[in-house]
């Protein structure tokens, strides 16, 4: 049976995909929030697992090698958009789409441990807000700024200035029953088509009308982006873990 891999649509995953389907991998589109839950469903064998997720999995499933999804300096497309300024954000109600779990957690804990304030609510897009949370799609399409919110921050850019270390979005996780040469299919498809699915998006010659950006705004966007762990990479996800254990310490 084929390999069933979970394909994330967005931007900064595609690279991961350019070799598989040629490679007889079978992929599974779906959100990122649903890689997770699919990969414990057994609905697929592997995929790019946000990294709030992963944190959990790390007793049934392992990674394949350092392959991730991590930004350096800004991601481009996870932002706070707030009425008023983020260390003021002490009884505000903060509103986040559904499917942010590790850009909510990466929040979480900027404003708990870099600007000491605590919000009153995490509210839904359409409730009365002060704040709100935007990634993926709409955090690019969207990425210039939103009326009414004066204040705009990039919360990789918020973490690295904090931390001089990058954020890791996602890590390739797999099940620990797969087959060993199943298992090696996939890391050989990643090492050998991982750089050519990113020199691909470096040499586009078309926009991206559904998420606004220009071919030159794409490749701008993808050069701030890694896509294996290296020692800052390990480093961050420690930190992060130890940041999200104090969390569930003091928060209800």
């Amino acid at each position: 049976m084929p390999i069933k891999v979970g394909r994330v649509p967005d931007l900064n995953y595609e690279p991961f995909y350019i070799d598989m389907e040629r490679r007889g991998i079978q992929l599974h589109e779906m959100p990122s929030n649903g890689v997770g839950p699919a990969v414990e469903k057994g609905e697929i064998d592997a995929g790019p697992i946000p990294l709030a997720d992963c944190l959990g999995l790390e007793d049934r499933f392992n990674y394949v090698t350092g392959f991730c999804v991590t930004a350096w300096e800004k991601s481009g497309s996870m932002f706070l958009h707030s009425r008023k300024p983020i260390a003021e954000l002490t009884e505000a109600c903060i509103a986040i789409p559904s499917g942010s779990d590790t850009s909510l957690s990466l929040l979480r804990v900027l404003l708990a441990y870099k600007y000491e304030v605590q919000p009153k609510a995490y509210v839904a897009p359409e409730d009365p807000n002060d704040s709100i949370l935007l990634d993926g799609v709409q955090g690019l399409r969207r990425r210039r700024g939103v009326r009414d919110y004066p204040y705009r921050y990039d919360l990789v850019e918020e973490w690295n200035k904090w931390t001089g270390l990058p954020f890791v979005f996602a890590r390739w996780m797999i099940r620990q029953d797969l087959e060993a040469t199943d298992a090696a299919l996939l890391e050989n498809t990643l090492y050998v088509g991982l750089e050519e699915g990113v020199d691909a998006l470096f040499h586009l010659t078309e926009p991206r009308a559904n998420l606004l950006m220009l071919a030159k705004d794409v490749v701008e966007y993808i050069q701030g982006y890694r896509y294996y762990m290296g020692l800052s990479e390990y480093k961050s996800v420690d930190l992060f873990r130890d940041y999200l254990a104090q969390l569930s310490t003091v928060e209800p």
